[in-house]
């Protein structure tokens, strides 16, 4: 399994009346930690884009244990639970500082060939980036 770990400060503007982070934020959240678990493998999303492929969300799930503050700085674990195929999914747990949960989360994302418009497998320099951790 590969695990990966990023921060992210909660913004002002990010929060709703309440003060709370806006659910819809942990979306944004996910990405951020996605993107991140990737670059930190080697490779980023821009140098997929540039050789055709692209990584669209075909499922989000979310599940809000606490809440977070503003000026927060949260712990995104990500973690990829297996080698990918033609989808590839990601877990994701959030920590506020007290190292207290927060938040549960998953998205599975689709390989996809943009030129020929259809799934395709997981390239070969993501699988062998992931090999160790499995």
């Amino acid at each position: 399994m590969y695990i990966h770990e990023t921060q992210i400060r909660v913004r002002y503007g990010e929060t709703d009346k309440m003060g709370y982070l806006y659910y819809g934020n942990y979306a944004h959240y996910y990405e951020v930690a996605r993107v991140e678990a990737i670059r930190n493998l080697g490779t980023s999303y821009k140098e997929m884009e540039e050789t055709g492929i692209m990584l669209p969300v075909l499922e989000l799930k979310s599940k809000f244990v606490k809440p977070a503050f503003y000026d927060e700085l949260l712990t995104i674990k990500t973690y990829i639970p297996q080698m990918p195929t033609t989808r590839i999914l990601f877990d994701y747990e959030i920590t506020n500082p007290k190292e207290e949960l927060i938040n549960i989360g998953s998205t599975v994302l689709v390989f996809y060939d943009i030129n020929k418009r259809k799934p395709m497998h997981a390239p070969d320099y993501v699988l062998e980036s992931l090999q160790k951790y499995f």
